[in-house]
């Protein structure tokens, strides 16, 4: 039972919430708060930029006393997080998340963005294989008897 990366976007859904570089902060925060996300991808001519996330906000606006009205995404967004294909295992992605200490990671296929993958997907992910693994070992043991 190894999941992979498409196996979440398939529960999930890959819809991605974009916005432009030159967004200000303070938008992008409202949009995040509209859908209840904690992240937004930055895209420009439908190319990936990078994304900015709550943690990109408090570290780079509240920490150092910027202003999110006047500061803009492409100043504070993340664009070196480490990138992942559907083909990607689960486990894979723990260890990426675990390793760099992020919460997201862009999931591409043949250099197009194509989702994005959370820190929450991929420990739900998780659980839901070891459900299934428990429901199998009880029917295992049931027709066993």
């Amino acid at each position: 039972m190894n999941k992979k990366v498409a196996d979440i976007l398939l529960r999930k859904g890959s819809n991605i919430t974009s916005v432009a570089p030159d967004t200000s902060v303070l938008d992008a925060l409202r949009i995040m708060a509209d859908q209840n996300i904690g992240s937004v991808m930055v895209m420009e001519g439908g190319r990936y930029q990078g994304m900015m996330t709550e943690r990109d906000y408090s570290r780079k606006i509240v920490l150092q006393g910027k202003s999110s009205t006047d500061t803009k995404v492409a100043e504070i967004m993340s664009a070196n997080l480490p990138r992942v294909t559907p083909a990607d295992s689960v486990e894979y992605c723990m260890q990426l998340l675990s390793d760099k200490n992020i919460r997201y990671l862009p999931v591409f296929e043949h250099d197009l963005i194509i989702g994005i993958v959370s820190i929450n997907d991929v420990v739900k992910e998780t659980i839901l294989s070891q459900q299934e693994t428990i429901s199998q070992l009880k029917d295992y043991l049931h027709s066993s008897l």
